[in-house]
């Protein structure tokens, strides 16, 4: 047995999430699928983050042990030929065998996309939020932000149903970043909560609209008090951007090109 590791994208948009599920189609039930075509086997793979229905990934770590002779690195284009266009593979490579997508990573890096735009713009509309209602005050979003950064509760933040025994987890860093009407909300964290960043993204969204003051921001997820974080973003802006290891185990990828922030000019 050998143990192979992929970095893949996909259009969330097309399925219900990474995870397999009885009644819907998944990511990986599409993977699984496509390697038992390529090895008559059936494989079970693991991912670096479970993303939700309708999410996005530029740069999902991925791995399964097989019994095959083919080197690893060909994985990547015998894949691609048996998989759908929202599905790619970037590269795959060989690992130990107790190296693991999931427990082997430091921290995960998702992003969220808000079009602050009045008008819609058909080419990004599946990766972004289209917030247009009013100007979004960046500077007040990231005032709410203080505090945040290091290892703390963030029970307000975590969906109902979630199968984790801890609300607690470690967040690294949380960037805004407005760029012409694009804002880009990056967060690093060991870990995310199921609903996690789009319950941040939604509470943002009201304090940079003023709807909300930074410090009532901090109070909720402070607090605790799930009871008020009723707004949460949709699923089309949120991207899992890729996961980081103490090794760089993918050579011809360059983490920073996984995602490449793009600009829409004007409010008007």
């Amino acid at each position: 047995m050998k143990r192979v590791a992929l970095i893949i994208q996909y259009d969330g948009s097309y399925f219900s999430g990474w995870q397999r599920q009885k009644n819907a189609i998944s990511v990986q039930e599409i993977l699984e699928d496509a390697l038992f075509e390529v090895s008559n086997q059936r494989i079970k793979t693991f991912a670096a983050g479970r993303t939700d229905s309708g999410v996005h990934a530029s740069g999902q770590v991925v791995h399964f042990d097989i019994e095959f002779v083919i080197p690893s690195d060909r994985y990547a284009d015998l894949l691609n030929s048996k998989l759908p266009p929202t599905i790619r593979i970037l590269e795959s490579v060989q690992v130990k065998n107790n190296w693991h997508a999931c427990y082997s990573a430091i921290y995960r890096h998702y992003r969220y996309v808000i079009n602050n735009s009045r008008i819609p713009n058909l080419f990004i509309n599946k990766w972004s939020w289209h917030r247009y209602q009013k100007y979004l005050d960046e500077f007040s979003m990231v005032n709410a932000l203080s505090g945040m950064i290091g290892e703390h509760d963030f029970f307000a933040f975590q969906k109902s149903g979630s199968n984790r025994s801890t609300s607690i987890t470690t967040i690294k860093s949380i960037e805004i970043e407005r760029t012409e009407n694009l804002i880009f909300i990056d967060i690093k964290a060991t870990g995310f909560l199921y609903g996690m960043v789009r319950s941040i993204v939604g509470q943002l969204v009201l304090v940079g609209e003023k709807k909300i003051s930074p410090q009532i921001f901090r109070d909720r997820w402070k607090s605790k008090n799930k009871n008020d974080v009723r707004e949460s973003a949709p699923a089309n802006g949120l991207c899992f951007v890729n996961s980081v290891y103490k090794e760089n185990i993918f050579k011809k990828i360059d983490n920073n090109d996984l995602f490449p922030k793009f600009v829409i000019r004007g409010y008007s």
